[in-house]
């Protein structure tokens, strides 16, 4: 008994070295190859930014990749959206910025290795990265990209932020349309608000954030421009501004207070304080309860009040003039981004007509 159980000990040891030896040798070739890569300082994981040092490095916005710069070498940095290995000497990835990507290839050569290749290719879904690279002109459309005439040439890679491997959303699955739903996996309402941080990162939802933010842009414009004053009311009220049971009752220190249902009271107050033209844009809290989808108990309304001086067509002009400009700017200014959204959710082109 006592020989099988020595036996066995001296087995063990003698993995424990030939494991030793092993691991001491697959370290030394590592050392090897690092030694003798030649891109070995133009690739890998940055240090923590922790501001110790200004770094002489002007980031170009993947947006502004364009064919005016072509063959000019640019620091780009986003997420790394997708990725594909072709070969042992070649990787493709599209980089993502916001509400654009670029299409970006590194390929061994004089200054760049395998190693380097396969260390593109290993970096993780949704990663930070640094790219340097020269900007050259696609020999063919990339459709999958915003920047689709454009392509970078990778002299340089660095992951900025590391992400996780396994991401509890892909932001592919949270882009397509529900359609597509029988042959290729679509993420539930459930999951994305579940990981909502990650389904914010989405083309489709970055495009709805800019078409929002133009709306009150072009609101505030159009009515900047005819001398109407902006003005911020009240949220927190002593009571119910519009009457009725649809309020908010909240807390506030030893007495109770109200969320505002509407800030037409303030407006008024301002007309008659002789701004003759307001408005605002602001939150508005409406305590109704109901089970429907499109329902809301808040909402960012945009209000506007005037002194008529002899009929309540001057206000229709106003709102004709108001909406018309609004739904103009949007064709012009956000056409990328409204047919961003269409992709996902499909619709008919948006028409209107102007007032006479």
């Amino acid at each position: 008994m006592e020989n099988k159980e020595n036996a066995k000990k001296e087995e063990k040891k003698k993995l424990s070295k030939e494991e030793r030896i092993a691991a001491r040798q697959n370290q030394s070739k590592q050392v090897e190859q690092l030694e003798d890569d030649c891109a070995k300082d133009f690739y890998g994981v940055m240090p923590l930014i922790q501001s110790k040092e200004k770094v002489d490095r002007v980031l170009v916005n993947v947006g502004d990749l364009n064919s005016n710069l072509v063959d000019t070498k640019v620091w780009v940095r986003g997420r790394l959206f997708v990725s594909r290995k072709t070969t042992n000497k070649q990787c493709f990835f599209t980089i993502r910025q916001r509400f654009h990507t670029v299409q970006a290839i590194v390929s061994v050569g004089e200054k760049i290795s395998k190693s380097m290749v396969k260390f593109a290719s290993d970096i993780t879904k949704e990663s930070i990265i640094d790219v340097e690279g020269f900007l050259r002109k696609a020999p063919t459309k990339i459709e999958s990209c915003t920047q689709n005439d454009v392509e970078l040439q990778v002299t340089q890679v660095f992951v900025v932020s590391q992400a996780e491997p396994r991401l509890p959303l892909l932001i592919e699955d949270a882009m397509r349309p529900e359609a597509e739903a029988e042959e290729l996996s679509v993420a539930k309402q459930d999951t994305k608000l579940d990981h909502r941080i990650i389904d914010l990162r989405t083309l489709t939802n970055q495009a709805i954030y800019r078409v929002e933010a133009g709306v009150c842009q072009l609101f505030r414009q159009t009515l900047d421009s005819q001398g109407f004053v902006e003005i911020h009311t009240p949220k927190i009220i002593n009571a119910a501004s519009e009457g009725g049971a649809n309020v908010f009752k909240v807390s506030y220190f030893k007495s109770s207070a109200y969320l505002a249902q509407s800030p037409q009271l303030y407006k008024q107050m301002a007309i008659a304080g002789d701004f003759e033209k307001v408005y605002t844009v602001g939150s508005v809290f409406r305590a109704e309860d109901s089970n429907t989808h499109r329902h809301l108990t808040e909402f960012i309304g945009l209000d506007v009040e005037i002194a008529i001086k002899y009929h309540y067509h001057e206000v229709l002009d106003i709102i004709g003039n108001l909406f018309t400009s609004i739904f103009k700017g949007l064709e012009k200014n956000f056409a990328s981004e409204i047919e961003t959204v269409r992709k996902q959710y499909p619709s008919e082109p948006f028409q209107f007509l102007e007032p006479a």
